[in-house]
């Protein structure tokens, strides 16, 4: 079902920081959140003893046939997964503004996004490099605080799935899409 899966590819991307295969800086237990965002730079730079590709913006993501992995990392994947694992997303959000402060989270929240590894000396696209501390973005979006915030509170009340269960529109669509049983298998709530 759409929770639990939601759940495993939550988890399953924490454990990719751990297990950190490309060894980039920082990346573990609670710094971790590949998606779609900002990065650096559009170059090629030496990573551990290899040239690695770097993006400005891309999709990023890791599956058996593709892989689009420099680095950057995108707090919203946290954040839009909290409801769903929210024993490691809570803390590794925490641990995301008390180990990178000012430099990823301000006045309205988490910036887009950051990269630990892109310490380098040279131009960046958009964003800034902190010597000692990575690459930063200094764009908040949207489309990143958007699920951040409707998630958190999701998590906190459940108000999105309620109203979402209740919209006729969203169920009959979904049941002519296929999807049987779990909420949709359930009278609409008043």
């Amino acid at each position: 079902d759409y929770f639990e899966n939601s759940r495993r590819a939550t988890l399953a991307q924490r454990q990719w920081a751990i297990d950190n295969p490309r060894r980039w800086r920082a990346l573990g237990p609670d710094v971790w959140g590949v998606s779609a965002g900002d990065g650096p730079a559009d170059l090629e730079l030496p990573v551990n003893g290899e040239l690695r590709r770097f993006w400005t913006y891309a999709g990023r993501g890791v599956g058996a046939d593709r892989m689009v992995d420099d680095g950057t990392l995108v707090p919203t994947a946290l954040g839009g997964s909290v409801p769903f694992a929210p024993e490691v997303t809570l803390p590794a959000l925490l641990a995301l503004r008390q180990r990178y402060g000012e430099h990823l989270y301000g006045r309205y929240g988490f910036l887009d996004a950051f990269n630990p590894t892109f310490q380098f000396a040279v131009a960046v696209h958009h964003g800034k490099v902190v010597p000692g501390v990575g690459w930063f973005d200094t764009d908040y979006l949207g489309i990143d605080q958007g699920p951040i915030v409707a998630m958190i509170e999701n998590y906190r009340s459940g108000l999105v799935w309620r109203l979402m269960r209740r919209n006729p529109h969203l169920r009959r669509g979904l049941q002519r899409a296929g999807f049987t049983g779990g909420w949709l298998g359930q009278p609409a709530p008043p």
